[in-house]
């Protein structure tokens, strides 16, 4: 094997890598499956997807990815606390292609005012099913958040018409109700929600979701979590979203669900910091089939990745994070590579 030449390469701080890394899992994640794994080496640090922990509806495994994309810029933002610039190279070798990324550090640089505010606001951010509190959102965010999406290489077109909106809805409610019926989808609800007492540390335990019986109309259909048990603790009644959007990108590849993710986090993270959440929709995008009617019918400059209904919210339900030890593989050869 080639050498490499390490001379003008910077180490990673061996004190700081796993709160970099506890930073990282404070990504979303589709059901809170945290489906990443991290391999530190001296140098750099590898992503890959964690298999085990893909759902049984996404056979692609496009959640799987958007959700490691996730993990990707919570990555970089905790280079970033440490006062480098991360280097990223996405899919970096086309014959190991479970291998996602590789970050290593750059640079130094300052850590800019809204970078602070984004890890500050990273562990209260958090999937939002419950009420909305009544108001606008903060001026201008709107724009500051499509902002960050293109810097992601990605968009967020938002959804601002009546007309659009019903077309968005009845696309949504039809996708939830086949959803809805599919033994699948079931099945991973039924493994992924954690019920009262549980100690897990992933998942969507049962005080983060509402019935669906408590469906508001005013917000678009959600996954039905509670599956007719009568566990959920939350009732998503009361003022409507403030903004809806769509996520979209230029591509529908696993580079572009890499990047949707990344946008994706970087969205949430910016909102978080002034108290802004968002509701997730991600089972009307499992199919082609729909993300292809989604973006016919919205006439959409892109491929629909990821459905979004922001508002504000002064409490906050973080679901559990698993401890680095999990999802990090430190290399046998790490002080040489």
């Amino acid at each position: 094997m080639m050498s490499v030449d390490t001379r003008q390469q910077v180490a990673f701080p061996a004190h700081g890598i796993d709160n970099v890394l506890a930073m990282a899992a404070r990504a979303p994640s589709v059901f809170n499956t945290q489906p990443w794994l991290f391999r530190v080496f001296r140098y750099k640090i590898d992503l890959y997807a964690d298999q085990s922990r893909r759902t049984r509806c996404d056979a692609g495994g496009r959640e799987m990815l958007i959700s490691c994309g996730a993990a990707l810029f919570g990555l970089r933002l905790g280079i970033r606390s440490l006062g480098y610039q991360p280097v990223v190279r996405i899919l970096p070798e086309p014959e190991q292609p479970r291998l996602l990324a590789q970050v290593s550090l750059g640079e130094r640089a300052s850590l800019a005012d809204a970078e602070r505010a984004m890890i500050e606001a990273l562990p209260r951010r958090h999937t939002h099913r419950g009420q909305f509190a009544a108001g606008p959102l903060p001026r201008g965010l709107l724009i500051g958040l499509q902002h960050d999406a293109v810097a992601e290489h990605a968009a967020l077109a938002l959804i601002d018409q009546p007309a659009a909106y019903s077309k968005l809805a009845a696309i949504v409610s039809r996708a939830t109700r086949s959803q809805s019926a599919d033994e699948r989808s079931r099945a991973d609800v039924r493994q992924w929600v954690r019920l009262a007492g549980s100690g897990a540390r992933d998942g969507v335990p049962v005080a983060a979701f509402a019935a669906i019986g408590e469906h508001n109309s005013a917000r678009l259909a959600q996954r039905d979590l509670d599956l007719g048990r009568g566990v959920a603790l939350l009732t998503s009644d009361g003022p409507p979203p403030a903004a809806t959007a769509v996520l979209i990108t230029p591509g529908d590849t696993p580079a572009d669900w890499l990047r949707a993710g990344q946008a994706l986090h970087r969205v949430l993270a910016h909102a978080a910091s002034q108290w802004v959440f968002a509701s997730l929709y991600s089972q009307p995008l499992e199919a082609a089939g729909y993300r292809a009617l989604l973006r016919s019918r919205l006439g959409l400059p892109g491929a629909p990745q990821l459905i979004l209904q922001l508002g504000l919210s002064r409490t906050t339900r973080s679901t559990p994070r698993r401890p680095p030890a999990d999802f990090i593989k430190r290399a046998a050869r790490a002080r040489r590579e």
